[in-house]
């Protein structure tokens, strides 16, 4: 077996690794007030946690919650017993199999919980706002990353919306082009200025039959865009593709440029085409991924940097 392979199966984590993760746990469950008397309830933190699941999940059953909390089934039935006593907790026969019962949080217990969600939102606004939005972008990226490598496939169920732009979201494509392009790639301004010379003659001259605009949407908010333009009578031009940090990695990319390819050939567009720069690694593997050629490429001066701009191209 090789190193490579061996390294992929797991090797056991060295003293260093488990200090530093002992060292991050210790840091951030200070920052966060984890281990601080709390001031709004009498609760313990696998309490909380349990009436927090109980709001938003439909009717579990107790083995549901043992499973998912790895909490011991007795303790987790004395914090039941607890909730019920408190009027927060009704219980109704399970008609699948009667020896079980489906929780269900009343009006009393989702208003005790209120104030401690809100107390929880208001500690993270607090944690968030302290930030500059671009670290603010890291940070949100590298937590995902946590969760997405220590629960693959599970955790993050999000909603993700793939919907046509409309009021205020075009000055949002500039924004986020001038910011992830200035504090990624370091971008001048004027790069933003051509975005937005993009975006004001696509508004001006939009043609609904043969273009198109995607705004990609993860949990209501605003992630990623692109458009479709129409070039020629025959030839289409995929445009400002972005994602924000926080929404990478996860096949929205390949989404919007599956959209924009399978709407060109619905239009009958014999070829689209776009323009990149070959430091983009990312959308250029989406590219290859989809069958897009490189037809051309130059190096140029231009937004306070050398860069190397690509044109590629599908035939449809």
């Amino acid at each position: 077996m090789s190193a490579m392979n061996a390294d992929a199966l797991g090797r056991p984590a060295t003293a260093h690794e488990v200090k530093s993760l002992q060292g991050f746990n210790r840091f951030y469950t200070h920052r966060i007030g984890v281990l601080s008397p709390s001031s709004v309830s009498e609760l313990s933190l696998t309490e909380v946690r349990v009436l927090y699941e109980l709001a938003h999940r439909k009717h579990p059953v107790a083995s549901e919650l043992v499973r998912d909390l790895s909490l011991d089934a007795g303790y987790l039935s004395r914090i039941l017993r607890r909730f019920q006593g408190q009027g927060w907790l009704a219980r109704q026969a399970s008609p699948a199999d009667r020896r079980q019962s489906l929780l269900e949080l009343t009006a009393t217990g989702h208003q005790a919980l209120a104030p401690l969600q809100q107390k929880s939102r208001e500690a993270a606004a607090g944690l968030l706002g302290d930030l500059p939005a671009p670290d603010r972008a890291r940070l949100l990226a590298a937590m995902n990353t946590i969760h997405r490598l220590l629960e693959p496939g599970g955790g993050l169920h999000r909603t993700v919306v793939l919907r046509e732009p409309r009021a205020a979201d075009m000055g949002w494509v500039v924004m986020q082009h001038g910011e992830i392009y200035g504090n990624e790639y370091g971008f001048n301004w004027e790069f933003e200025g051509l975005v937005a010379d993009i975006v004001a003659g696509y508004i001006r001259n939009f043609r609904p039959a043969r273009e198109k605009g995607w705004i990609a949407e993860v949990d209501g908010e605003r992630v990623g865009c692109v458009f479709v333009v129409q070039k020629s009578t025959t030839v289409a031009q995929l445009r400002l593709l972005i994602l924000t940090a926080t929404a990478r990695g996860q096949g929205l990319g390949a989404r919007l440029v599956d959209e924009c390819i399978a709407f060109a050939r619905a239009r009958k567009y014999r070829k689209l085409v776009l323009g990149t720069q070959s430091h983009l690694l990312a959308a250029r593997a989406i590219y290859l991924s989809r069958g897009f050629s490189l037809t051309d490429s130059n190096s140029f001066q231009g937004y306070g940097k050398d860069l190397v701009a690509e044109t590629w191209e599908l035939r449809l």
